[in-house]
């Protein structure tokens, strides 16, 4: 599993923000690096020459995009055509790749081999290593400000590393718990009313109990079976609870270090309570991923993108929570997939140019249509209804604009780390796995690959 996307698409845009609009009128704006706004003369200093102002001639560019579900793929193919037709200036070619290979292999496949395209995409957290090794370039000098103050915080922080900007994505994740308040009321439990109201991991547990003796005999629902047994769900989902408790998963600071952050007792704390929410028969064990959408756990932790299906399921019966409070606050994740410029992209002003296309309000509010994601820009929330302030699906936005919502640790050394992590928590949460002896197992494991590359110094040798 990759981060977390869209789901179920839905149709609450107005399509007339679409339909309305003149495909020529969306790109007068165009391209204009040298625009005052832009940080110029700091980004070329800085050495990012990435976005000069100029596109010479007509420009092609290749892109590449994951094989994500039907919705965003034919959205995207739609959006690719309508661009390439209102100018002339910049053509867009979408690769087809083969979906036999995973993607993040294609992608390093075709990175050693200089074979990259103009435009990628990539899963959010893999930034930091894509641009530690040289395969990004930097995209301040193509950003404007105006842009970017518009982008979410969370999509800013997602996609700095070293303090610069190296990918922008049009849209973010939510996670949460999914309750179903018929049930909860019927057992006497209350009711969460945000971020300020979470309950404890305690409290969660009492609830649990009371949930099994109304006869639900494992009433919470972690998105966990046997083929996820180190899969990226593992780390987007419990890092949160592990952040929650105090803990992290490498040195948050310098990056230099996992040992007394992974294997550190707050970490362990966290996944020991998990787990025994396992060996108390509280977490369905079902081979499927509709424990919430059957009925047999009213309360489910889990991702947007199940919105659409929980709700069609249990209609007028769906109201989103905050994740348990393991002791200094509700903690959530954030972050999806991302855009970014190749080191070997010919025209990084004509990869612009259709980046901030899709960066539009009303494009990025399409996608997210296509997709059930959280939109990426602040215009674009406001002209979504789920997100607005009584909107059912509040609790997303909030989060990522309110400081509870973190992105997983900004190393290049994240593929080490989520490898680990994710295993650790299949070991220790699911399997029954003593947390410190497995823990300090992960931070070997981790450290290793950092001694490896001489720590992930900030300029790659």
């Amino acid at each position: 599993m990759k981060t977390p996307r869209g789901g179920v698409g839905r149709r609450r845009f107005r399509r007339a923000l679409l339909s309305g609009m003149s495909a020529a009128a969306l790109l007068l704006a165009g391209c204009s690096a040298g625009d005052g706004d832009r940080q110029g003369e700091e980004d070329k200093a800085a050495g990012d020459t990435t976005c000069d102002g100029r596109i010479e001639g007509t420009a092609h560019i290749t892109m590449w995009f994951h094989a994500g579900q039907s919705g965003e793929q034919s959205t995207l193919r739609s959006q690719v055509e309508e661009f390439n037709k209102a100018q002339r200036q910049v053509r867009v070619e979408l690769v087809t790749l083969p979906e036999q290979r995973p993607y993040t292999e294609l992608v390093l496949s075709a990175a050693a081999s200089g074979d990259l395209p103009d435009l990628l995409d990539f899963d959010g957290p893999n930034l930091y290593s894509y641009a530690w090794s040289g395969k990004l370039r930097p995209i301040d000098s193509c950003v404007p400000a105006e842009v970017r103050e518009d982008l979410l915080p969370s999509i800013r922080e997602q996609g700095t590393y070293d303090r610069r900007l190296w990918g922008v994505g049009t849209f973010d994740s939510g996670l949460g718990l999914y309750v179903r308040p018929s049930v909860l009321e019927e057992a006497g439990v209350r009711i969460p009313r945000g971020i300020e109201d979470a309950w404890t991991a305690d409290e969660l547990t009492g609830i649990l109990r009371e949930l099994r003796a109304e006869g639900y005999e494992a009433p919470l629902d972690l998105n966990f079976h046997d083929s996820k047994l180190a899969d990226e769900w593992n780390t987007y989902a419990f890092a949160p609870a592990v952040w929650s408790a105090g803990g992290d998963l490498i040195d948050p600071e310098e990056f230099r270090t996992a040992d007394g952050f992974l294997n550190g007792p707050e970490t362990a704390g966290a996944l020991t309570t998990m787990q025994s929410w396992v060996e108390k028969g509280y977490v369905d064990r079902g081979k499927d991923e509709s424990a919430f959408v059957k009925g047999r756990s009213p309360i489910s932790w889990m991702g947007h993108w199940k919105y659409g299906e929980y709700s069609e399921a249990h209609p007028g019966d769906i109201a989103l929570v905050p994740l348990p409070d393991f002791g200094t606050g509700t903690v959530t994740g954030m972050g999806s997939w991302q855009w970014g410029i190749p080191s070997g992209a010919a025209d990084g002003d004509a990869v612009w140019r259709f980046l901030e296309y899709l960066l539009r309000p009303e494009q990025v509010l399409r996608m997210s249509e296509a997709n059930g994601a959280i939109p990426a820009t602040e215009r674009a929330v406001k002209m979504s209804a789920p997100y607005d302030e009584d909107g059912p699906e509040r609790l997303f936005i909030e989060q990522l604009r309110g400081g509870v919502a973190r992105p997983r640790p900004q190393t290049p050394a994240y593929p080490a780390v989520t490898q680990a992590f994710a295993r650790a928590v299949a070991e220790v949460v699911f399997a029954g796995a003593p947390a410190k002896k497995t823990l300090d197992q992960a931070v070997e494991d981790i450290d290793k690959d950092l001694a490896a590359h001489d720590g992930y110094p900030e300029s790659k040798p």
